[in-house]
């Protein structure tokens, strides 16, 4: 059995649990020793972020051959058309090469804690709401995906990671859940005793 640990992370916190500038850091709303980040999530970013003890648990999350959809809610600057997501859609040609296709959606504001500090409606007096989801993890990727269609994101909310959801989580929270796929197992110790009595002992 693994345990995988899921984070509500807060916007401008570090997805480490140490740093030697000062930042918010993963020890300031957890103290579970011997855990790391299965991938990261921006400073300036909020939302799911899962951690584990089990590498290899990690590794199948985190690597990109696994391609785990991520679901994200942005707040956008303006009032993203039909014309822009279709280009999400379909993919779109960064500076790093093109995006797989996208799902992406209009969605109504979700109900989530306020953002510290808020995003200011004098500066940004249309916005909308967009649930997109990737399956590949660029440096920076949502952000610039949505820059690159004309609408700019305010806010950032990871709110799935394959089967894993934020739910109701709230900014700091963290749950554990214990996965019964089987750690790999580690070699046996040598021993003169027939293995059909190895069996009974640890039976």
């Amino acid at each position: 059995m693994s345990s995988l640990y899921l984070l509500h992370k807060p916007y401008r916190m570090l997805s480490q649990f140490t740093d030697n500038e000062g930042r918010a850091t993963l020890a300031d709303v957890m103290n579970v020793p011997g855990v790391y980040a299965a991938g990261r999530l921006d400073y300036d970013s909020e939302g799911l972020l899962l951690l584990s003890d089990d590498g290899a648990l990690i590794h199948r999350i985190a690597h990109p051959r696994h391609k785990q959809p991520k679901t994200y809610w942005v707040q956008l600057e303006g009032q993203i058309d039909e014309n822009a997501l279709k280009a999400l859609r379909s993919g779109i040609n960064l500076k790093d090469g093109p995006t797989r296709p996208a799902k992406a959606r209009l969605m109504a504001a979700p109900a989530l804690a306020p953002r510290e500090p808020a995003i200011d409606p004098k500066r940004h007096p249309s916005t909308c709401w967009l649930e997109l989801t990737i399956s590949e993890g660029r440096n920076r990727q949502v952000r610039r995906m949505t820059a690159h269609v004309g609408f700019p994101t305010l806010r950032l909310i990871r709110a799935a990671i394959g089967p894993w959801q934020l739910g109701d989580l709230a900014p700091g929270e963290w749950r554990r859940e214990t996965l019964h796929a089987p750690r790999p197992a580690k070699p046996a110790k040598r021993s003169g005793k027939p293995a059909a009595s190895r069996a009974r002992r640890h039976s």
